[in-house]
C-alpha cells in the first residue's frame, strides 16, 4: 500500500485528500487529510469518491478519430496530423475567423488549463472566443470590474470571523462555497452560530442552508436587484451608512435608489415590505457583517446588478476590506492574470448579434448564432476544452443540431459524451492521478490565504501525453508550426515570457536579472510545475515549489487582510459606485417594476453529489437525493392535477419529467437540477440514470445585458399534467 496526498480538483472546497492506492496504482480509499491546515480532514461524497472517478473504465486513453459514423483509435502523431489537417483546411478555406474556442469549467482547476489558455487564444488568432464563465460568472467579473477597475478583484466572505452572514441565492452546505472557497462550510456555519452570530438566507428554495440558518426569507427567482436596492434605500435613508473606503458617487447612489421602497419591492420579489428595513439594520448595527451571494442571482436576467448591490451593501456598511466583512485573498503565486488598467468591455462586438466581448470573450449563448449564420466570419471548426456545451449551455439541443455542421471539431476531454461525439478528432487527458494540481485561480477565493500543490501520484503510460502536452501541441498546431513541432519550444517560450517580463518590472523579484539565470533556477519536472515555481518566486511570499513539496498537506499564510488599495484599478483612483452601465442597468431594471409576474418560473438546483454533467458516471455519485426530479409545492401541484409525471414547457422547449411534490420551494417556483440529460450516452452508470436536459428549456435569447451570462434562473414556464 501506498499513502499519497492530493488536493480534490472537483468542485471550489480545495478539501486536501490522503489516499491510499495498491502497488498497481488502484485507489483503496479516500480520506480527508487531517494536517491539511485549511480543510483540517473534511471530505464530501464527491472526494470520497475520487478513485471512482479516476479509475472510470469509460475513461478515454487513447485518441479517437471520426470514421463515417463511428469511431477508431490512433496513436498520438496521427490525431495530432488529423488535428493539424482539419484546423489547416478551415483556415486556409475561411480564415482564422471561422475558428471558435470553447474553455469548459475544468479548465479553471487544472495547472495545463491555466497555463495555455492565453498562448492558445492567441494562437488560434480569433475572436470568437467562449468559456464556462458565461454560463456562471461572469456578472461577478463585470460588477468587480466596474467597482474596482480590477474584474478579478472578488471579495469573498470572511466567515471564520463575520457577526452576520446574509446569503443570497446560495447554498453553500451543498456547493461548498462558490467563488467562495471554504472547506468544511457547515463547521464554519456552526462555529458562527457559536460565537454569537446570525446567518439569514434569501432564497426561493428552503435549501440545506437555508434550513440551517436563523431566518430564511422566500424571494421570487430573478428579483433579488429590487430587494437589494430597497436595502441600499433603507441604509442611506436612514443614515445608517458607514463608508470607510474613498468611494465615488454616493449621492447619485441615493438618488438611484429612491423609487425602490420596501414596499415597491416587496410586490415584485414577494418578501414582505415590512421584512426589508430589518435586513438592511441588523447589517449595519452587526459589528461585523457580510452578503455572500451566487450562481442563483448571477445566472439571472440583472445578474451583474446583484452582483454589484451585494458588494454596494457591503461598502456601505463599512464591511468590504474589512475583517469580517467582504475581503480580498493574496496568493502565493503571483497573480499574472490582472490586467493593472481600468476595466472595459466591448473592445469589438459578436457578428451576428453585436453583443459585447467581455474579458476577450463573446457570451457562449451566441455561439449557435454564429455557427449557423452564413457569411465571413461564420464558425466552421470548434476546439472544445473540457466542456460539455449540448447540457450545460442555454438552448443546447440548438447547440446540437449546430456543431454537425461544422466542417471540423477537435475536444480535449477524458468522455465520449453529448457534445464530444460530433468531435471529429478527441483528445483524451490522463487520469487526474497521473497530473500535477496547482488552484492558480480558486486559491484567489479562499476564506483564507493558503497554498498547496500535489505532484503526480502515478506516472503516465507509454501510450498516454500529459494535458501539458496536448495543450502545448494544441497551441502550436494553430500557431501554424505543425503537429511535428516539441511542445518544449513553446513551453520555454512561455517561460522566457514570463520571467523576461519580471526582469523588466520595476519592483519585481527578478527586476534586472538575467534571464537564463532565474530559468536554470527554476525547479519542476514538467512545464506547468517550471510554471508554477517562476510564478511562486515572484509571489508576495517568497515561496518556491521546493517550499510546497515540503509541505504536502499544504501551508497556511494567514488570515485575510485589506488590499484593496494594491488592486484598485479604476480611473478616478475611488471606488466607483455608480458606473455609467450600472446606472442604465437600473433604468432598465425600473421599467419592469409594474410588469406582471409570470404564473410559474423555474430554477435550478445544487446537489451535493453532483457538479455540472461529469459526475453521473460514477455510480456511487447517482441515487437517493442526486436525482433529476422536478420540485413542486403541494399547493401547485393540487391546483395542477399533477401526478407522477408532468409536462415542462418553455418558450424554448418542452420535456416530460417526474414530479417532487415538496413544500421546501415556494409556490408559482420549480426546480430541476442541470447537467443532466444522458440518455443514449455511451457512459453506461450515466445513461440509466439519464434524467432530462434543463437546458431544452432555457433560450439563448435571455441574457443579463452587462455581462452577457446566459439566464438559468427565473425562466418563465408552463405546467401540465401527462394526458
Amino acid at each position: 500500500m501506498k499513502t499519497a496526498y492530493r488536493t480534490c480538483p472537483i468542485c471550489d472546497a480545495v478539501c486536501g485528500l490522503r489516499l491510499t492506492l495498491t502497488d498497481a496504482g488502484r485507489v483503496e480509499s479516500v480520506k480527508g487529510d487531517q494536517d491539511d491546515p485549511f480543510s483540517t480532514g473534511y471530505i464530501c461524497p464527491k472526494g470520497a469518491s475520487l478513485g471512482r472517478i479516476d479509475e472510470d473504465p469509460d475513461r478515454l486513453r487513447t485518441p479517437l478519430i471520426r470514421t463515417g459514423d463511428g469511431w477508431r483509435e490512433a496513436g498520438w502523431d496521427e490525431a495530432f496530423q488529423a488535428v493539424d489537417d482539419g484546423l489547416s483546411r478551415v483556415i486556409g478555406t475561411h480564415g482564422r475567423d471561422a475558428l471558435g474556442v470553447y474553455f469548459g469549467n475544468p479548465t479553471y482547476h487544472t495547472m495545463s488549463g491555466f497555463m495555455y489558455r492565453q498562448p492558445l487564444t492567441q494562437a488560434l488568432g480569433t475572436r470568437n472566443i467562449y468559456s464556462a464563465s458565461t454560463i456562471d460568472q461572469m456578472p461577478k467579473h463585470v460588477a468587480s470590474g466596474l467597482l474596482f477597475g480590477d474584474a478579478f478583484a472578488i471579495g469573498i466572505p470572511d466567515v471564520d470571523r463575520t457577526d452576520h452572514l446574509l446569503i443570497i441565492g446560495a447554498n453553500p452546505l451543498e456547493s461548498h462555497g462558490s467563488l467562495c472557497a471554504a472547506p468544511n462550510f457547515p463547521a464554519r456555519l456552526k462555529a458562527l452560530r457559536a460565537r454569537g452570530g446570525k446567518i439569514v438566507v434569501v432564497d426561493p428554495r428552503r435549501t440545506r442552508t437555508a434550513e440551517f440558518a436563523d431566518q430564511h426569507l422566500f424571494i421570487r427567482p430573478g428579483t433579488d436587484p429590487y430587494l437589494l436596492l430597497a436595502m441600499v434605500r433603507t441604509l442611506i435613508t436612514e443614515k445608517l451608512t458607514t463608508v470607510d473606503l474613498e468611494v465615488a458617487g454616493l449621492d447619485e447612489l441615493a438618488a438611484l435608489v429612491e423609487p425602490f421602497t420596501p414596499e415597491a419591492a416587496a410586490r415584485v420579489c414577494g418578501v414582505p415590505a415590512e421584512a426589508i428595513p430589518p435586513l438592511a439594520r441588523e447589517l449595519a448595527a452587526a459589528p461585523t457583517a457580510v452578503v455572500y451571494s451566487r450562481i442563483g442571482t448571477s445566472t439571472a436576467a440583472f445578474g451583474t446588478l446583484t452582483q454589484w448591490l451585494v458588494d454596494v451593501v457591503n461598502i456601505l456598511t463599512g464591511n468590504l476590506d474589512a475583517p469580517g466583512g467582504a475581503m480580498f485573498t493574496r496568493t502565493a503565486a503571483a497573480e499574472i492574470f490582472r490586467a493593472g488598467q481600468p476595466f472595459a468591455t466591448g473592445a469589438w462586438h459578436s457578428r451576428v448579434r453585436g453583443l459585447p466581448e467581455v474579458l476577450g470573450e463573446f457570451p457562449v449563448a451566441t455561439l449557435a448564432d454564429e455557427i449557423e449564420t452564413p457569411g465571413p466570419g461564420q464558425v466552421r471548426a470548434m476546439v472544445v476544452i473540457a466542456g460539455n456545451l449540448v447540457l450545460s449551455a442555454p438552448n443546447g439541443p440548438r447547440l446540437d443540431r449546430a456543431f454537425d455542421d461544422l466542417e471540423f471539431m477537435v475536444c480535449v476531454d477524458p468522455y465520449l459524451n453529448e457534445t464530444t461525439r460530433h468531435a471529429d478528432v478527441i483528445l483524451p487527458p490522463p487520469r487526474i492521478l497521473q497530473s500535477p494540481h496547482y488552484d492558480f485561480l480558486l486559491q484567489i477565493v479562499t476564506v483564507r490565504n493558503y497554498t498547496r500543490f500535489s505532484p503526480p501520484i502515478l506516472p503516465l503510460e507509454p501510450d498516454q501525453r500529459s494535458e501539458a502536452e496536448i495543450l502545448a501541441r494544441l497551441t502550436l498546431i494553430a500557431s501554424g508550426a505543425g503537429a511535428q513541432t516539441p511542445p518544449s519550444v513553446l513551453d520555454e517560450a512561455i517561460l522566457a515570457q514570463v520571467l523576461g517580463g519580471a526582469t523588466a518590472m520595476p519592483g519585481s523579484p527578478f527586476e534586472g536579472r538575467d534571464v537564463a539565470e532565474l530559468r536554470a533556477e527554476l525547479h519542476g519536472d514538467s512545464a506547468p510545475e517550471l510554471f508554477l515555481d517562476a510564478l511562486l518566486r515572484l509571489g508576495p511570499y517568497g515561496l518556491t515549489l521546493p517550499d510546497l513539496l515540503a509541505n504536502p498537506s499544504g501551508i497556511d499564510l494567514g488570515p485575510l487582510e485589506p488590499r484593496l488599495k494594491e488592486l484598485l484599478c479604476t480611473a478616478s483612483g475611488r471606488v466607483e459606485l455608480v458606473a455609467p452601465p450600472l446606472v442604465a442597468d437600473v433604468a432598465r431594471l425600473r421599467a419592469t417594476l409594474e410588469d406582471a409576474a409570470p404564473e410559474l418560473l423555474l430554477i435550478g438546483r445544487r446537489q451535493l453529489r453532483s457538479n455540472n454533467s461529469w459526475l453521473h458516471n460514477v455510480s456511487t455519485l447517482v441515487g437517493g437525493s442526486n436525482r433529476c426530479t422536478l420540485h413542486v409545492h403541494p399547493d401547485d401541484v393540487a391546483r395542477l392535477g399533477l401526478g407522477e409525471h408532468a409536462v415542462l414547457s418553455s418558450a424554448a422547449g418542452e420535456l416530460t419529467v417526474p414530479v417532487e411534490p415538496t413544500d421546501r420551494i415556494m409556490p408559482g417556483v420549480v426546480s430541476l437540477p442541470h447537467g443532466w440529460g444522458h440518455a443514449g450516452s455511451p457512459q453506461r452508470v450515466a445513461a440509466e440514470h439519464a434524467g432530462v436536459n434543463a437546458n431544452a428549456l432555457t433560450s439563448e435569447r435571455d441574457l443579463d445585458v452587462l455581462s452577457g451570462n446566459a439566464v438559468f434562473n427565473g425562466v418563465p414556464v408552463r405546467l401540465r399534467r401527462v394526458s
